[in-house]
């Protein structure tokens, strides 16, 4: 564990095999050198290369936001998960699990269904207001002057996750077509929307999160001793988790409302990482970002290749690849205690 000086060439060569393997998938067949090709034209504004113009447009506005997309959400989603459970303590503790994921969604979905036309951005804001309104709910009804219970925590989530679906299937019920269309996408989580102002937001919550998180890395690393040795070791907890908190609201609220609910990823994917190379936040947070962006990517490769010419939604791909190892991780504890 001491020695890992492998590992981030390895996962950053990884991570770049995924993005190419991302663009060249889809049904209109485009040659990897081609597909190479078009996104050196897209970043550079030159011709470097000779790519037919079709080719060049479905490189442009549908793979590349795409591929972006499900990077920079990933990335959040892992690191907003890691932060959660060091935060708390509790290796359940995920941005879905607590409630934050189906607050944003309740949100979006108030947007797209009461106030359609409001604008490209409106769906966003309304995610991450009702993010963050959900996520500070939660953390209120599980913290005390003790500091926070974990088992309250847990099961606030599971309430108000329940109130949120239980607005998302009224809105459901009184949408038209085309918002009914719009909720079914992202409800299932999916990536097929992406657009570029998705990616400039994502990639902005992106940078913002990961700069302040990783600044908070040696609190969180002090905290995982317990509320009261952090504050031995000069700590403000209370205030620490409060920004935390509102910055994981940030995150997942503008990726809930541009992919919908992808779950797991914040859960798996800090379990991985710890397992290789232990509980340091300052190491953590960064490699859970990288594995985040590419587990999502190739989840997205998944969902395009395993029906084609249709496609899954990404969603139920993560679904099915993280539940196994959710009931692994809760059949390991259950050991633990016995």
């Amino acid at each position: 564990m001491e020695n890992r000086a492998w590992l981030w060439p390895s996962i950053l060569t990884f991570l770049v095999i995924t993005c190419l393997l991302s663009i060249v998938t889809g049904p209109l067949q485009i040659a990897p050198l081609t597909s190479f090709s078009a996104v050196l034209n897209w970043a550079t504004h030159l011709e470097l290369g000779a790519v037919a113009p079709h080719e060049q447009l479905v490189i442009n506005n549908v793979r590349l936001p795409r591929t972006l997309l499900a990077m920079t959400v990933g990335a959040t989603l892992a690191q907003c998960g890691a932060v959660m459970q060091g935060l708390f303590r509790n290796p359940l503790a995920d941005p879905g699990i607590i409630g934050v994921s189906s607050g944003a969604a309740l949100g979006a979905a108030i947007c797209i269904v009461l106030f359609p036309g409001s604008g490209e951005y409106s769906v966003a804001f309304g995610a991450f207001i009702a993010g963050l309104i959900t996520t500070l709910v939660v953390y209120r009804l599980a913290s005390s002057s003790s500091g926070t219970s974990v088992v309250l925590l847990l099961l606030s989530g599971v309430a108000i996750a329940a109130l949120a679906g239980a607005g998302i299937g009224l809105l459901t019920y009184l949408a038209d077509d085309m918002a009914l269309r719009d909720l079914t996408l992202w409800q299932m989580g999916s990536i097929a929307g992406a657009q570029w102002q998705y990616v400039t937001l994502s990639l902005l919550a992106l940078l913002l999160i990961s700069w302040q998180f990783y600044r908070s890395s040696k609190a969180l690393n002090a905290l995982l001793l317990g509320e009261a040795e952090a504050r031995h070791l000069g700590v403000e907890v209370d205030q620490l988790k409060f920004k935390l908190i509102f910055l994981c609201a940030v995150g997942v609220g503008i990726s809930v409302a541009a992919t919908g609910i992808i779950g797991f990823i914040g859960l798996v994917v800090p379990h991985i990482v710890r397992m290789i190379i232990g509980p340091d936040h300052k190491r953590l947070l960064p490699i859970s970002a990288v594995l985040g962006a590419i587990i999502l990517a190739l989840a997205d490769v998944g969902a395009r290749s395993l029906v084609a010419p249709s496609e899954l939604p990404v969603g139920l791909v993560t679904a099915m690849l993280g539940a196994p190892f959710f009931i692994f991780m809760l059949l390991k504890q259950k050991n633990r205690l016995i």
